[in-house]
């Protein structure tokens, strides 16, 4: 058995019309099951990092975070930092793995448990597992199944990862693709593409940033695209 020490999130932020405060899930849980919290702005601040140093933690568990780990943080666990990433490393480092497997047409992704280092998730591999990718897939439920295989994954061998019983293998740099920020704008149609790229699109922007298309001045907005038969 494990003792979770802190949990670390996003600072709350502002979002819609009305300019509300939302919090992230991960704050959302730790409320609800009264663990410690923090919501640092960064972590590079000395001030934060001196503050997790004094958590002593074994280990430290990444997972959507969102924000590369300083070399400071890196040190402070004496077994590491693990990262949850939705992608079958070296395939899809990067802020948008999970967009870029459907948005290719992939029919198969997978979650890897590894060990952080200073670069953009190229640090050795624990372990993989791999699913498949389902027709009717977006970007939000196949990001929750990736992230319930990845728990899996590090319930099932941290423990031996901190007894020293297994060694991580090092990445194929050779192999190595890299996924960009998405941002609002990729959503809008562009009608010169093929129909087989829009119903992709679809299923990968959804929830965010969605498909949508400009018409006599008005937003449409895209939920679900199929082809006719």
């Amino acid at each position: 058995e494990n003792d979770l020490l802190a949990v670390y999130t996003s600072p709350d932020k502002e979002s819609g019309r009305g300019r509300a405060i939302t919090i992230s899930p991960v704050k959302s849980y730790a409320m609800g099951h009264d663990l410690e919290f923090k919501q640092p702005v960064t972590l590079r601040n000395p001030i934060v990092q001196q503050e997790l140093s004094k958590l002593s933690p074994d280990v430290i568990i990444v997972a959507g975070y969102g924000k590369l780990l300083p070399p400071e943080v890196l040190r402070i666990p004496a077994y590491g930092c693990l990262n949850i990433h939705p992608s079958l490393l070296p395939l899809y480092r990067g802020p948008s793995p999970v967009i870029s497997s459907i948005l290719f047409g992939d029919k198969s992704t997978g979650a890897t448990l590894m060990l952080l280092d200073e670069g953009m998730d190229s640090g050795p591999i624990i372990n993989q597992a791999e699913i498949d990718i389902e027709s009717k897939d977006t970007a939000e439920s196949l990001t929750k199944k990736l992230f319930t295989l990845g728990s899996g994954l590090l319930t099932k061998y941290l423990n031996d990862w901190v007894s020293g019983s297994i060694k991580p293998h090092p990445q194929n740099e050779a192999l190595a693709t890299i996924t960009r920020k998405i941002n609002r704008a990729d959503g809008e149609v562009s009608w010169t593409t093929s129909t087989d790229n829009l119903v992709r699109q679809c299923r990968a922007f959804t929830p965010w940033p969605g498909l949508y298309t400009h018409w006599n001045n008005k937003l449409i907005k895209f939920h679900e695209v199929e082809l006719a038969k």
